[in-house]
């Protein structure tokens, strides 16, 4: 069985959402205390052994990969005035692991994905959402990669959704199940809740196998005129292993203001040097 080596992060996206603050930035460089989103991401990836990081772009997103550059005139200016490079670290990478590739029409997650299939090949590959940002002490890639070598085939994380939700995820029809690891039966794009075989929904993190390539290829649309991502999972059901993991730790949706006001208060708070004065900060606002 090949290691997992590749991610490919879909951030393609326009962020509309988050208008006007996305206008003129990607909303993947919005920042969660110091760190923009797409940091967090890339290092769930590079904390769970991924080699290479491929971002599915779109025009105006530059800003991205400029992000894990060296910034010669930055660092000449902190190191003549005597300060230290440690907080540009975590942002250095060597040449060829950080690459990319355009979406160049808004297609959906599936087409996103589908653009990255040259710079995957032939092995199983990570897919990251950046909106879904995920707090533990194991990181959630990690969790799934240790499960992938277990079980081969594809890994999807999973948790519970408010069944008045599941219009809003990929979910699950679960078989065999043992608390963590449940066997995929189906799954269903947004299904509306008298409609959903569970509560089991599909967030953010995957570990796919390349034959989903062939069925993206297809370019079908689905829910939303779209191609989803979710569809061509469902083709490889019966084919391969395929199952969701519950992983240990908080997901935190980014894609939504109130989830991303969330994150900023819960990763502050993590934060030896920030705690007491963030919860002064919370305890003002009451």
């Amino acid at each position: 069985m090949k290691p997992v080596r590749k991610a490919v992060f879909p951030v393609a996206g326009l962020g509309t959402r988050f208008l006007p603050a996305t206008k003129a930035i990607p909303k993947e460089m919005l920042t969660i205390v110091d760190r923009p989103l797409i940091q967090y991401a890339v290092e769930e990836a590079r904390e769970a052994g991924i080699e290479e990081m491929i971002f599915v772009t779109s025009r105006g997103k530059d800003a991205l990969e400029d992000h894990f550059d060296i910034a010669y005139e930055l660092e000449a200016v902190m190191e003549g005035r005597g300060k230290s490079l440690e907080p540009l670290a975590s942002t250095r990478f060597p040449p060829g692991a950080i690459v990319s590739v355009r979406q160049q029409r808004p297609l959906g997650l599936g087409h996103a994905v589908w653009c990255a299939r040259h710079l995957v090949g032939s092995e199983p590959f990570a897919v990251i959402l950046c909106d879904d940002l995920i707090m533990g002490e194991v990181p959630c890639l990690k969790q799934m990669v240790e499960a992938h070598e277990a079980t081969g085939g594809n890994i999807v994380a999973v948790e519970e959704v408010a069944r008045e939700h599941t219009s809003r995820y990929g979910i699950l029809e679960p078989g065999r199940d043992d608390g963590r690891l449940v066997e995929i039966r189906s799954l269903v794009e947004k299904p509306s809740p008298e409609r959903a075989p569970s509560r089991l929904g599909i967030i953010g993190r995957y570990i796919l196998m390349p034959e989903v390539f062939g069925h993206l290829g297809r370019q079908e649309r689905g829910a939303g005129g779209e191609i989803q991502l979710t569809d061509a999972m469902h083709e490889l059901i019966g084919q391969q292993p395929f199952h969701g993991l519950r992983f240990t730790g908080r997901r935190f949706d980014c894609g939504a203001k109130l989830g991303y006001l969330e994150a900023v208060v819960a990763c502050a708070l993590a934060r030896d040097e920030l705690r007491a004065g963030m919860r002064e900060v919370l305890e003002r606002y009451r």
